[in-house]
């Protein structure tokens, strides 16, 4: 039986989703077949939607198509045909639909405002273009006002109203200073959103009478100045402070919408005195996290990437010392139609059938509306083929007139889309598209893919055979793929002949022969081994190998996984790796790797470098014990001890170490008590109550420490109540009834005298309950049964003895036992982000169901199977545990087009909650890797063979290789780059008419549909003709070409005596002709007309302010003057004031620079040059 890839037949639903995508055909992506095949129109390229165009500038609007044949364009404005030839104004550019509105030689920008809309057709239908609505910028002047000047009290508030004149797009904000420095701005003095400049309470030092708005117009290049608004603070003592009050918004509530996908941005600006600070909270929510932004001093709330989940109402709370004001705004959150499933293109048979499918969502929902080549199908021509059912479109039985382009519409009021997919109805005999007698070589018991790539319409079958007069290939050892490729899983010697692939659909029949090599595997037969070598010694390693005859094997040694070093010390043989004067970073492992062009097999030895013996040296050891201990100075809680060093042994003593035994608690045992410097013979010790003190004394040196001295006398200290309680203490239940106190008990010292006992105390909290507690003596542990699960519990454990208690302890916070959570996670949702990405969300768990600690939650994840080889593996499932109470997380390291499931549970101590219901995703293709290899063989006078293997992770299905070259000179100068797209299912290719004796560099890749993945990169050399070589060998030993040789030489020999002739004669050399001749360019002298040195000048000119503009007394702006001068955002261009205070200047860089006029270059740089670039 023929092994065929099957649908399970469990899942009716994905049975009818694949039989829809089966139904249409594939058209591979061979460019000779390609140019062959009809194919109706598309869009590749159009301008924006809403076009704002620069009114001083020509207008280009985008119309690009592709179809076979090519399509002819029409254009469309304001609704009604757009004839292009009436107008000697406007143009389209050759093979494309782009139009070019001459607007710099006469043209007026207004008079070509509206809406337009390009139609691309051939003879098999007709795509549009979204309607492009072009509109020029425009940046109005500001109206002319009489601005009283600002008095105001200290501690009041004051708005300075900026109100820009409207332009298109609206202009771009900001205050300055007379000097052209920006005004400073703070929790007490901002910007607003509208342009208004807010102070929450004014102070002495903001009077001045330049506070200048300035409207940055982007299209035009425009800055327009507003006047100058006094401000005059007047002082009043003492200043009364006051509540915070909004400025804006005004009132208590306010509503705001706004669009999906957007930055939604909230703002509140109080005044108040101190300065408020403002807060923000969501009512009944939390702001989203990782999408929230707090700016202009949390004044406004910038949350980016709005849903629907984002609306709800958002709360600014103002407070200061005197109390708080609050506003809340209702956010509705509406939505612009966005995809679904946009309609893709459909290539069918005649006779098959097949769907167009357009959902879209948005809010409100939007509407869908169909058209046939541009017009709306209602009225376009009938299909007796065509049904359409809402948002799809079902094609029975089509014929080849059904081709046609199908455009969808989804609207509502905040939008719409529109998409063209075409339906292409071909019939077209078979065709087999891999080359005739291609020869595959594969390794013995690997698997062998053959290829038969084919297209025909209808879709052909395919059948295999084997020899010249073989029957059809059918059974257990062959697997048939749906692309034609014929797999021989376990390939054996017997396997290699030649096989034929036969296409056949109604329309004809086509075959093709392929060739199957079978070739022994390459081996290791003598591996290297483990060495162990003196330094400066030598050291061998082995690699004899074993390979098919008819296969070239390459050897490469490698050192801990790199090249080895470039080093003469290292000798590469046939069958060896020799290390000659072993150093101690030869140290590592080494591994020899053999490769042919069908397979690499590796192996790998570790290379141990020691040292020599060591020479002697002057002997240095730990000192000498202390000895002759002493106590003196005995009181209750202290007491002095003094001793006497011992040999330091050639290393000084750096410290001593004191320990002390406990006689009456743990005798025997020594403990640290504490150190002094090595210089220090003497030290005051502190003591504890009831202890039987025993003293020793450490010295250390560099070396190491000294064996312990003699012990002191002993010294019973006189008992007294504890001094501390237990440390550590505890409530953890071990079982959910029960509640576990446990505490580090106290050592004997601490004990400070005899019976010492726990008085352990406990009671359930926010309970009004009274302590109960419980006396235990020798042990760190009292466990309370009968407690309900997971409650809290006050607890506290304090010590005591014979003499009395220690003072109250601190009360901790405990819990009783634990259970396993009760419910799994509800609402898990998947967003796959890239290839290797995925973003898992889900709803909280209530916290009482976790009946513990909530740890966190858990996602389980697994790779299903991969989609491109369809093929099941064993299930490895992975865990990623998000601490706290996330409620989403990212899963990184996915493999690229792959299907995936995954659950979630939440995690307590005691361990895991149920799962939720398993996730089904799937991750979309990425870019393959590079190539497993590039071998370039066969290198001939014009041609190189080149062959390679499939990328070991290919992401998705490969489209193509992508091959670039280039020579490289003898100065390694590179050449042109030649590109070749190649199949995707060859794995070699000869290239010919190539230079000989020519080194040529490679670029080599391979692409899926989603892009280009990493190249590989080889370089190999044509051969040299033999003819030539000779003869530029020949040339240096003719007998004409010594001679003349000699003749140069002793020309040479005669000048330099000449030369130094003349030289020891003393000939004069003219210094001051030639100083004068070539004055040194940065010395400048003195201007004959003011006396003032000439300053150096830059490449840009200074021309200095017209009528009407602002600068400082001095006429200059120094840099240095401020850390946020307009002069600080970019290099000046030539601009100027005109007469009504507005600023026209180049600070795109569009135009080309103007001629100096005079000596502009000594002026100081004008101000304005520098505000030209700003913002």
């Amino acid at each position: 039986m023929m092994k065929k890839k099957s649908i399970p037949a469990s899942k009716p639903l994905l049975i009818l989703f694949l039989c829809q995508i089966i139904s249409a055909l594939d058209v591979p992506l061979d460019s000779k077949l390609l140019e062959e095949l009809s194919q109706p129109p598309t869009i590749t390229h159009q301008s924006p939607k809403d076009y704002i165009v620069d009114p001083r500038e020509n207008i280009v609007i985008q119309c690009e198509a592709k179809g076979k044949p090519p399509p002819s364009f029409s254009w469309t404005r304001n609704g009604t045909h757009f004839d292009i030839d009436k107008d000697a104004q406007v143009t389209m550019k050759p093979n494309s639909g782009t139009l070019v509105i001459n607007i710099m030689n006469g043209g007026k920008a207004e008079a070509y405002e509206g809406v337009y809309q390009c139609t691309a057709r051939n003879e098999r239908g007709a795509a549009i273009s979204n309607n492009i609505v072009i509109r020029p910028s425009r940046s109005p002047l500001w109206t002319k006002e009489k601005l009283e000047p600002h008095q105001v009290r200290e501690g009041d508030s004051l708005v300075l109203h900026c109100r820009p004149p409207v332009g298109l797009p609206p202009p771009i904000i900001f205050w300055m200073d007379n000097a052209f420095q920006r005004l400073p701005q703070s929790e007490r003095v901002s910007q607003g959103l509208n342009g208004d400049l807010y102070f929450s309470n004014v102070q002495p030092e903001d009077t001045r009478e330049d506070y200048i708005c300035y409207a940055r117009f982007n299209h035009t290049q425009t800055i327009q100045q507003k006047q100058p608004i006094s401000v005059k603070v007047f002082s009043t003592k003492p200043v009364t402070e006051r509540q915070p009050v909004l400025l804006t918004p005004t009132g208590s509530t306010s509503t705001k919408v706004e669009l999906r996908g957007n930055v939604l941005l909230l703002e509140c600006i109080a005044a108040g005195l101190p300065t408020p600070v403002i807060r923000w909270i969501k009512e009944g929510g939390e702001l989203p996290a990782n999408r929230t932004f707090f700016e202009n001093f949390k004044k406004t709330l910038k949350i980016i990437d709005v849903s629907e989940a984002d609306s709800g109402n958002y709360k600014c709370i103002a407070r200061n010392t005197l109390g708080s004001v609050h506003h809340v705004i209702s956010v509705t959150v509406k939505a612009a139609p966005y995809w679904i499933t946009a309609p893709r293109n459909l290539v069918l048979s005649p006779g098959e059938d097949g769907t167009l499918i357009c959902r879209a969502n948005g809010n409100p929902k939007p509407s869908i509306s169909w058209l046939a080549n541009g017009v709306p199908i209602a009225i376009a021509p009938e299909d007796p083929s065509r049904k359409v059912d809402g948002d799809t479109i079902i094609f029975s039985h089509v014929q080849e007139r059904s081709s046609a382009v199908y455009q969808c519409n989804a609207s509502n009021e905040y939008g719409y889309l529109l998409a063209n997919a075409f339906v292409n109805v071909l019939a077209e005999p078979p065709r087999i598209l891999t080359p005739a007698n291609k020869l595959y070589q594969v390794i013995a018991d690997s698997p062998a893919l053959l290829d038969c790539a084919y297209f025909g319409s209808p879709k052909p079958e395919i059948e295999w055979f084997k020899g010249v007069k073989g029957s059809i290939l059918r059974g257990n050892e062959y697997v048939f793929h749906d692309n034609g490729t014929l797999e021989i899983p376990v390939a054996q010697k017997d396997s290699t002949g030649t096989y034929t692939c036969v296409a056949r659909n109604e329309l004809g029949k086509i075959q093709n022969e392929v060739h199957l090599e079978i070739k022994d595997p390459t081996m290791i037969i003598k591996q290297p081994e483990y060495k162990v070598v003196q330094r400066y010694g030598q050291v061998s390693f082995e690699c004899i190998i074993k390979h098919d005859s008819t296969l070239l094997p390459t050897v490469i040694w490698l050192k801990d996984n790199d090249e080895l070093p470039d080093d003469e010390r290292f000798l590469v043989g046939k069958d060896n790796l020799t290390i000659m004067n072993v150093t101690d970073k030869d140290d590592g492992t080494y591994t020899c790797i053999v490769n042919t062009t069908l397979d690499s097999v590796s192996a790998s030895a570790v290379l141990t470098v020691v040292a020599a013996p060591p020479t002697p040296a002057i002997i240095y050891a730990r000192p000498n014990p202390p000895f002759d201990l002493e106590l003196t100075g005995q009181l209750e809680r202290s007491i002095e001890l003094s001793w006497i060093p011992g040999d330091e042994n050639n290393s000084p003593i750096t410290h001593f170490v004191i320990e002390y035994e406990d006689g009456l608690h743990e005798p025997g045992v020594w403990h640290y008590q504490t150190e002094v410097p090595g210089t220090q013979t003497t030290v005051q010790l502190k003591l504890s109550p009831y202890v039987n003190y025993s003293f020793r004394v450490v010295a250390v040196n560099k070396i190491g420490r000294s064996q312990p001295s003699e012990p002191s006398e002993q010294y019973l200290t006189k008992s007294a109540s504890p001094d501390e309680n237990p440390a550590n203490v505890q409530g953890i239940g071990s079982e959910p009834d029960n509640l576990v106190i446990t505490w580090e008990s106290l050592k004997g010292f601490q004990s400070n005298g005899p019976g010492l006992q726990y008085k352990v105390s406990w009671r359930q909290k926010d309970v009004d309950d009274e302590w109960t507690s419980v006396i235990v003596a020798n042990v760190s542990k009292y466990i309370v049964s009968g407690t309900p699960t997971f409650v809290p519990y006050e607890i506290k454990v304090q010590a005591l003895n014979d003499l009395g208690y220690a003072p109250e302890p601190s009360e901790v916070i405990g819990h009783s036992g634990e259970d396993l959570p009760m419910v799994a996670p509800g609402n898990v949702q998947v967003h796959v982000i890239n290839s290797t990405l995925a973003k898992v969300h889900w709803d909280p768990v209530p916290l009482k169901t976790v009946r513990g600690h909530l740890q966190g939650y858990k996602v389980y994840y697994w790779k299903v199977q991969s989609l491109s080889r369809r093929s099941r593996r064993h299930v490895e499932k992975k865990i990623l545990t998000f601490r706290g109470n996330k409620t989403f997380g990212m899963l990184p390291g996915l493999e690229p087009y792959s299907s995936y499931k995954l659950n979630v549970r939440v995690v307590n101590g005691k361990g895991e909650g149920p799962a939720s219901p398993d996730k089904v995703f799937k991750t979309p293709e990425g870019v393959p890797s590079s190539p497993s290899y590039l071998k370039i063989t066969n290198p001939t006078l014009d041609s190189l063979t080149l062959e390679w293997g499939s990328p070991t992770h290919p992401n998705g299905v490969l489209t193509s290789y992508i091959l670039k070259f280039q020579p490289i000179n003898n100065t390694h100068e590179l050449g042109p780059l030649v590109e070749i797209r190649i199949p995707a299912n060859e794995s070699s290719l000869i290239l010919k008419n190539l230079n000989y004796s020519t080194r040529y560099k490679f670029y080599f890749n391979a692409q899926t549909s989603v892009g280009s993945g990493s190249q590989i990169t080889e370089e190999a050399v044509t051969i040299m003709d033999e003819a030539m070589a000779s003869r530029q060998v020949d040339i240096a030993t003719q007998g004409w070409f010594i001679g003349l040789m000699c003749a140069v030489a002793l020309l040479i020999l005669i000048l330099l005596i000449v030369c130094f002739i003349r030289r020891n004669k003393g000939g004069k050399y003219p210094v001051k002709e030639k100083e004068d001749a070539h004055a040194d360019p940065e010395i400048q002298p003195m201007k004959e007309d003011d006396g003032t040195f000439g300053e150096y000048s830059d490449a840009e000119d200074h021309k200095p302010l017209k009528k009407g503009s602002r600068t400082p007394s001095d006429r200059t702006v120094k840099k240095e003057d401020s850390d946020d001068s307009l002069v600080d955002y970019g290099e000046g261009v030539n601009g100027q004031f005109n007469e009504d205070g507005s600023f026209i200047g180049q600070y795109s860089g569009k135009k080309e620079k103007e001629p100096a006029e005079g000596n502009e270059s000594s002026e100081a740089p004008s101000p304005v040059n520098a505000m030209n670039s700003f913002v």
